[in-house]
């Protein structure tokens, strides 16, 4: 059985609960911003905002501004969609943005202070939920992100866990007393000291209790990542005789939201006689590697539908990164207008 099992000595646990809070006010990062309110919403977006991007990528460029753009769960919850994800541009997995937009919607005026009405809106899973519950309502819960999850692994000398195991470790190592401090640690843990490579384990408060330290680079074990596959597509940029661009809102579910060229297989389109190749671009996704033709269209006529807008305005829309450089192939100068407070 684990050491970390039900018959680990109270006063293990409580030594190991006081070593992790010793180290996390002499070592702990708290200062970034998250850490200093216990605002809800604002917790929320911080956890979003970090399932997929680094710390120092959204504190740099997208919590503040979007805190400032919309500063509340109401304020989200009336804005359009367009507005959130011009002002989600840039992060990328922009479902996070609109599962925001629309858990917002659902729950405003206020987030729920309970696990089940949390756990019942878009994008919201145990995890976040739990840090909400512990970093905005004091809760006594575990959470359990990327570094958390490594640290327990290691403490329990767990290879291959599953997550099931993982969270019935979290929460017997809990600190119900302070949930919001030792969950805190668990994450600086896992970032400064407990890493993937070389773990610092001379200095690490849970080596009492560790059972991984004899061999860290075991637990857990990595697993084997499928291969991306590469798409290769040909994106077309259009533009009448008044210098306006054909974009379209897309309607999937992926990019579901913003705004585009149209795009084929690159085995299914046929450029018309007067079409030029401008270049290339490769973007990565998490699920697909992006090798697009950018191709060059002018039309010797207006056209007069919605769909063409004037450079500035096309500016001003939510474009993915891709969509941006292939514009940027086309006219270096490109730039799309920061997004709200950014500027």
């Amino acid at each position: 059985m684990s050491i970390i099992g039900n018959s680990m000595r109270k006063s293990k646990l409580q030594a190991f609960h006081e070593k992790v809070h010793t180290w996390y006010a002499q070592h702990g990062r708290q200062d970034l911003p998250w850490r200093k309110t216990d605002d809800a919403y604002a917790i929320w977006i911080s956890e979003v905002m970090l399932q997929q991007t680094q710390v120092k990528t959204v504190l740099a460029r997208f919590y503040y501004p979007f805190l400032k753009r919309f500063p509340s769960l109401q304020s989200l919850a009336e804005a359009s969609e367009e507005a959130v994800l011009k002002q989600w541009q840039g992060l990328g997995y922009y479902s996070r943005a609109r599962n925001l937009h629309r858990a917002a919607q659902l729950a405003s005026p206020a987030l729920p202070n309970h696990f089940d009405g949390l756990i019942a809106l878009p994008g919201i899973g145990k995890n976040t939920a739990n840090a909400v519950l512990a970093f905005g309502f004091h809760q006594p819960v575990a959470i359990l992100e990327a570094n958390v999850k490594r640290v327990v692994a290691r403490i329990a000398a767990l290879e291959t866990p599953t997550d099931a195991e993982l969270w019935q470790q979290a929460e017997r190592l809990l600190d119900p007393t302070h949930p919001f401090d030792y969950n805190q640690a668990m994450m600086d843990l896992g970032a400064l000291v407990c890493t993937p490579k070389a773990p610092d384990c001379a200095i690490c408060p849970a080596n009492n209790i560790c059972e991984g330290k004899h061999d860290p680079a075991r637990y857990p074990q990595k697993r084997v990542r499928k291969a991306v596959p590469t798409r290769e597509m040909a994106i077309l940029i259009e533009e009448d005789s008044e210098s306006r661009i054909f974009v379209q809102a897309r309607n999937s579910r992926f990019l579901g939201g913003l705004y585009g060229m149209r795009e084929w297989p690159k085995e299914s389109f046929i450029p018309e006689a007067n079409d030029r190749q401008l270049g290339a671009i490769t973007h990565i996704y998490s699920h697909f590697r992006l090798e697009a033709e950018i191709w060059y269209r002018r039309y010797s006529e207006p056209r007069n539908s919605p769909d063409w807008v004037e450079r500035k305005t096309l500016t001003q829309l939510p474009l993915s990164q891709a969509d941006i450089k292939a514009l940027t192939v086309a006219w270096p100068d490109f730039r799309p207008a920061l997004p709200h407070s950014e500027a």
